[in-house]
């Protein structure tokens, strides 16, 4: 549950070191290749890759598992399987057992879908899967509302971060909410947040950083590009700087303009608000 913050400004889930700020969906890439060089661009913390309903001799054969496989055994990334599709608490956990099985990880991603339309989560089934899951010993990284009590509650149950969504998923809307993220942020400072599906562009996610988000988990804006490997490198650049900004600390808004040269020996009436 807790962001140690290193001198490398390191981001530390679970008492593991995750090597990136930049965390990158597996799907919808014209072609395995494609993908493998966008991982190889962008050096991502986590490759996500979701069962759906494929079988597992399905998805032992697949060749963009098989790509991710590679790329990952010469990487620092880690592999976070999803629970994508699943609508209710028990359809999520078997999936997660399944991924565990397959994968050989702890670490899920856990998504309780609640309406088709919008592809919010299910909060309360969301609850319930986490829980479970938690007991039986994984890494539960929620894709949730940006809602503070249920992010509150998540984080009660064991989960060593939340993962709120900026838009729905696939929208590329980037953060709608501003005000309610820098709420979680400042109400959760101990809290790694993770800002997740909704992001569109390199400069919303610098947008979610600059705002104190941990980490930055998105797929289709690098995927559906013209050019994956290109977009996947300005995306982990603008994470990086975004990153940079919020601990350098980014000045406050003001309503009216304020000198940045001083007005020392100017006659009173210059120094006075208008």
């Amino acid at each position: 549950m807790v962001n140690t913050e290193s001198s490398t400004s390191q981001l530390t889930i679970a008492e593991t070191v995750i090597s990136s700020r930049f965390w990158l969906g597996s799907s919808d890439y014209p072609s395995p290749d494609i993908m493998g060089a966008a991982f190889a661009a962008a050096n991502p913390g986590f490759v996500t890759v979701s069962l759906r309903r494929q079988t597992a001799g399905q998805v032992k054969h697949n060749d963009y598992r098989h790509r991710i496989e590679e790329w990952l055994a010469s990487s620092r990334a880690k592999l976070l399987p999803n629970t994508a599709g699943a609508t209710s608490a028990k359809e999520a956990i078997h999936l997660a057992v399944l991924a565990r099985e397959l994968f050989n990880t702890q670490w899920i991603k856990l998504e309780v879908i609640g309406d088709d339309y919008s592809l919010q989560p299910d909060v309360f089934e969301l609850v319930d899967a986490a829980k479970e899951l938690q007991q039986q010993g994984f890494s539960v990284l929620p894709y949730c509302t940006d809602d503070l009590g249920v992010c509150e509650k998540l984080l009660s149950l064991g989960c060593p971060a939340v993962m709120p969504l900026a838009a729905p998923i696939g929208t590329g809307k980037g953060l709608l909410n501003p005000y309610q993220f820098q709420t979680l942020r400042s109400s959760l400072k101990e809290a790694v947040i993770v800002i997740d599906a909704g992001i569109g562009r390199p400069s919303q996610a610098m947008q979610a950083m600059e705002l104190g988000a941990d980490a930055v988990l998105l797929n289709t804006a690098v995927a559906k590009s013209n050019d994956p490997v290109a977009m996947a490198a300005a995306f982990d650049s603008a994470i990086e700087a975004g990153r940079q900004a919020y601990q350098a600390g980014v000045i406050p808004e003001r309503d009216r303009a304020v000198p940045s040269t001083p007005n020392a020996g100017l006659p009173f009436w210059h120094q006075s608000a208008p």
